[in-house]
Formats: C-alpha cells, structure tokens, sequence
C-alpha cells in the first residue's frame, strides 16, 4: 500500500482575514497527512475558500468553483470542498445548484476540516458542515502563512457587532469576539520568530478590541505589547473604524516607532443622510474633525479610506458632497464600491434605490478625483526618505527591484521602484524618493 501523501491545493478569496483562514486550515492539514501545492492540476482535493461580501464577489467564488470542477475530469482531483462566507449564507441554493461540490463547510466549522475530510471518507453523499459562526482562532492552531516570510496579517477579533444596514458580516460571522491578549501576542511572536518583520492587525474593526474581555485591554495595551517584541520592525493597523478612534490611540500611532504611520479608516460617505440610513455611528463634522486631526498630530501619516457609491436614496447633492469632499480630505489611499444590494440587509428593503447606470458613472468621477489627489499627494514625497522593505524583483523587468513603503499596506496599495541600490528580499532600506506616478513611487536606495 502506497504511503504516498494526498495533495491538496487551497484558493482563497476575498479579504486578508478570509485568507488567515485559509491559513488556518492549510497549517491543520499540513499537520495531519497532506501535502500543499500550488497547482490544482496536481492536487488530489481542492478547496475554494469563498467569499460573499457584494455581488462581484459572489460571482468570482462561483466561476472559480465552476472552472475547478473541471478538475475532477480532467485532472487527479477527488475531492472540491468549498468553505467559508457563501457556503454559510447560501447552503440550501449551493447544495441544489453545484452538485460537483462534495463537501461544504462554514465559517465556523472550518478549523475542523481534516476532521471534515476524513470523515467524507465513509459518506459518499454531499456532505454539509454549517453551524453557527461562533469559532474564535487561537495560537494552539498550526497556521501555515502563505504570505513571503517577512510579512503577516493577524487577525485579533472574529465576528461584527457594527450592524451596517448594507452589511451581511454579522450574519456570516457573528458577533464581534476578540481574541485574548495572550493568544494575540503568542501567534505574533511565533510569526516573527518564523521571519516576519511586519505584522497587519486586521478585524472587521480593531478599534473595538479588548472591550468584551476581561479587565478588557485597549488596542493601545496591544500594539504597545507588540512593539515590544524583538525583531519586529512594522505595526500596520487596517480597518479601524472613525468612532473608535481615541486621542490615546493616536499618541501611541505618533508615537511608537514600530507603528507605521498609515491608518485605514473606512468611512463609506460623508454626507449625513446617507450616514444615518447606513446606520454608521460618525457623522460628517466627527469625521472632518477627526481626519484634520490625525494630520494635525502626525503630518507624515497616510490615509486610506473606502467609500461607496449609489447607496439606497443618495441624491446628486449627496454625492457631490461626497466628491467634494475627496478633493478636501486628500486621502493618500482609497477604495471606491459601488452599492451592492444584499437580501438579509436592511438597506435592500430601502426605497429610492440608485440605478447601475448611475452607480457607474460616480463610481467613476470619485475615481477619477481621487487619481489627481493620489498624484499630488505622491508627488510630494519626491526629495524625501521613506523606509522602504523589499519585496523581490519588479514583474517589468529583472533589472529593477520594488518594495513597499512604511506608507503602503500589502496587496491593496502601491509599490515602490528602486532604481539604485542592492538588498535581499524583506530588507528594510532608507531610499530616497526621485519620482512618481498616480499610485506607485521611484526611488534609489540611501542605506
């Protein structure tokens, strides 16, 4: 009897905290009796981690599953398992409509997945796993991150307790849960022991950390115990909502040098009727306040936020608000969705809903804004010295290294072309900015 190992192959989709447990489950099987490849085309069983956020996004875990099938014809495939977000919003329509499926698994069954597997082994029907969200990761789980060594997202809450009227999030995830203190810090030290030198806190928002545990820590007790560990050098915070964001927070982002001076601050509108119907807590003066402050206190700090356009009764005075106020606010970064009408939601049910035709076109113009602001604000940085870590060669050209600036989040944001200088992949250099485009940064390394 052969004591060759099955192949699994694993593609996730989505957002960061969709591919952390993407990680979770590759680390568990790796653990057990399976070896990981990148090529589907060798793999024995194939997982498609889902995500289900917005209608495009539905319809790219859909065409992935489908064009995956056809491994089960033409290559070694037996097993297609898919997981996460659709599976748990969609069982009953997946079930009927993707009998190529063998097995579906949910958010909060997914750590389980060698279990999963090993029991399908007696079961030749399709088998379902979807129970309620209410799995929180800890450190005793293997992760296998599949980022480059020198980089990791850490995941510090599960769950939303926000209840954005547009949102399906706590549906499919639960309530907001954080992580303990402990456990954080444990698989952050693990990480960097394992190579990492910068560490991504994401959660739906990490502002809200520590307020459901015990004595509950702050996000500034957290990141000040992250600084602390040795050879972690970049402290990148993602997702933190505007109302959460204290004065104390912002002394510990001016202040440790371990926080990179970068903060996603998702806001989604401006103008005050569309916060209110968006059940958003901040409204148009907090957020002004808060972005003229966070400038005030930390000149050099960059800004990324996300928007959306064409919600259920914006008006053109709604939306040129909202354009004129993306001219203002100088946003270093930012990411534009046009509204997707979600059933469950409460915004679906809203009268007034905008076409797609309109939801285009000022998806567009803010666009198209926000290019010109990017220009200008990148533009400004030419003559300056940024820190910049290594990430390999350009995809143009071997001749030319890239990296990402302390200003530039992993996979959503630019790149930066170094032109002068050697240094080994996950280096952190000193260059010196010579020019830019609309997104991306040149420069020649100084040290």
């Amino acid at each position: 009897m052969s004591n060759a190992k099955e192949k699994v192959s694993m593609v996730s989709l989505g957002c960061p905290k969709n591919l952390v447990d993407a990680e979770v489950m590759l680390g568990r099987l790796a653990k057990d009796r399976y070896e990981i490849t990148t090529d589907e085309r060798e793999a024995d069983i194939i997982i498609v981690n889902t995500c289900s956020f917005i209608k495009e996004a539905k319809q790219e875990s859909i065409d992935t599953i489908l064009d995956l099938a056809d491994r089960k014809q033409d290559g070694r495939c037996r097993l297609l398992i898919v997981t996460g977000c659709l599976p748990q919003r969609y069982q009953e329509e997946l079930a009927r409509e993707l009998p190529e499926v063998d097995i579906f698994v949910g958010t909060g069954d997914y750590p389980r997945i060698a279990e999963i597997i090993e029991e399908k082994s007696s079961r030749p029907e399709q088998l379902r796993y979807i129970g309620d969200p209410n799995f929180v990761f800890d450190e005793s789980l293997t992760r296998l991150n599949s980022s480059p060594a020198y980089t990791a997202y850490l995941k510090i809450a599960e769950g939303c307790s926000n209840c954005c009227s547009y949102c399906v999030i706590p549906s499919l995830r639960g309530a907001f849960r954080s992580r303990p203190l402990e456990s954080v810090l444990a698989e952050a030290r693990s990480l960097v022991a394992g190579g990492a030198r910068e560490i991504n806190l994401i959660a739906q928002d990490i502002t809200t950390y520590g307020r459901d545990l015990p004595g509950a820590p702050s996000l500034e007790t957290l990141i000040r115990e992250l600084a602390a560990i040795d050879g972690l050098a970049w402290i990148r915070l993602l997702y933190a909502y505007p109302d959460g964001i204290t004065d104390g927070l912002i002394q510990v982002i001016k202040n440790e040098p371990k926080v990179c001076k970068y903060l996603d601050l998702p806001i989604q509108h401006i103008s005050d009727p569309i916060l209110k119907r968006m059940n958003r807590r901040s409204t148009e003066p907090q957020i002004r306040e808060l972005v003229a402050r966070l400038r005030e206190e930390i000149p050099e700090i960059a800004l990324r936020t996300s928007l959306i356009v064409g919600f259920p009764g914006e008006t053109e005075e709604d939306f040129r608000t909202l354009l004129h106020f993306v001219e203002e606010a100088q946003f270093d970064r930012l990411g534009v969705f046009c509204y997707s009408r979600e059933e469950g939601t409460p915004a679906a049910e809203m009268p007034d809903q905008v076409s797609e035709r309109v939801k285009r076109e000022r998806y567009k113009k803010l666009m198209k804004a926000q290019a010109r602001v990017s220009f200008k604000r990148n533009r400004r940085l030419i003559d300056t010295e940024e820190q910049v870590i290594v990430e390999g060669y350009s995809e143009e050209t071997e001749l030319l290294l890239k990296g990402r600036s302390s200003r530039q989040a992993p996979d959503i944001d630019g790149q930066v072309y170094i032109t002068a200088g050697n240094a080994n992949v996950g280096d952190i250099v000193r260059l010196r900015i010579t020019d830019s485009s609309d997104y991306d940064l040149i420069g020649e390394i100084i040290s």
